[in-house]
């Protein structure tokens, strides 16, 4: 146990940082929020996490299960403990909690896909980290790392670190996987190729009243294109980072709103996304809303609750997306 509190990220992963960010105590915070997860896994695992509504509600007006205050208590502890978080904010918190410490904000949806933890669907963390204090009308691009975790049949994390902060100078994705106790490097270099054959559309009922959110899925049917789509956000993100090809998309229309979170989900994915190579692009969430198609990480938090619609994955299909929602 002493050596994975102290040392769970393995060298292979540590060296990619710059020593001026290690020295700013990012290597701290990733082994907080990497125990954090651990934790979060192994109670899911023994069945220590209920799915059992709670009867409460955050301040989104979203149902609270019993799984998502006990995981988003380990984040908060989890962090207030690592002394290197200014603030943090999470779906299930969604204002600035100070966090005890200089350096990071952090933000987090701590089980993303509660709803269909009880049928033992694969689940996950969304993690976005940005040096200084505070969210508010900053960028994705901002952000220094950013991870997504699978609770699966394996627990594994997507980590990626901005060019800002990697010691070459690029952005790289990598892949962890839990080892009993110990975090290792099961991929260390996660790449999207250019073009699919797979799509997992999103808030499908969208299309009853968009005709061209319609026409993009229909294209993908009529050129048989294999689904895979879960319903939870983070395996269906993640299937695209380990096939590396695919695309996710969430749109939205006059009756059927998108309703991800730019600060707790779109933006650290699209930071994971681009880093491997591919691309996000974010749509309206909601009819006529004004936005333009560009990447998820250039659209700013005017507030805490930002919604927007996503699309991620390889290049060429990002781009058929943009040609079929904007035209």
């Amino acid at each position: 146990m002493a050596e994975f509190e102290h040392s769970p990220i393995p060298e292979e992963a540590s060296c990619l940082i710059s020593a001026e960010a290690s020295s700013e105590g990012l290597l701290v915070l990733l082994r907080s929020l990497l125990k954090a997860c651990r934790i979060i896994g192994t109670n899911l695992r023994n069945c220590d996490f209920s799915s059992d509504a709670v009867g409460t509600t955050n301040q989104f007006g979203d149902s609270q299960l019993d799984v998502d205050l006990k995981a988003d208590a380990v984040v908060f502890d989890c962090l207030k403990e690592s002394k290197v978080v200014h603030v943090a904010s999470s779906e299930e918190n969604p204002t600035e909690i100070p966090c005890d410490g200089q350096g990071y904000s952090v933000s987090f949806d701590p089980l993303d896909g509660s709803s269909i933890v009880d049928a033992n669907f694969a689940v996950g963390t969304i993690i976005g980290v940005w040096k200084g204090d505070g969210f508010l009308n900053r960028t994705g691009r901002e952000q220094v790392c950013s991870l997504i975790v699978m609770y699966g049949p394996r627990i594994t994390a997507a980590v990626a670190f901005n060019s800002t902060i990697t010691a070459s100078g690029t952005a790289i994705a990598l892949e962890l996987t839990l080892h009993s106790l110990v975090w290792v490097v099961s991929n260390p270099k996660l790449t999207i190729k250019p073009t699919a054959k797979t799509f997992a559309p999103g808030n499908l009922r969208a299309t009853s009243d968009n005709l061209q959110y319609r026409g993009l899925v229909n294209f993908w049917i009529d050129n048989k294109y294999t689904l895979r789509y879960s319903g939870g956000l983070v395996p269906d993100v993640y299937h695209i980072l380990i096939k590396g090809e695919g695309v996710m998309t969430n749109a939205s229309s006059k009756a059927a709103k998108a309703k991800l979170r730019l600060l707790f989900e779109c933006a650290p994915i699209a930071l994971i996304i681009e880093a491997a190579g591919g691309a996000s692009c974010a749509c309206p969430s909601e009819a006529g809303e004004a936005l333009l198609p560009v990447s998820l990480l250039d659209v700013p938090i005017t507030h805490l609750d930002r919604r927007v619609g996503v699309c991620y994955g390889s290049r060429s299909e990002v781009d058929r997306f943009k040609s079929f929602l904007f035209n």
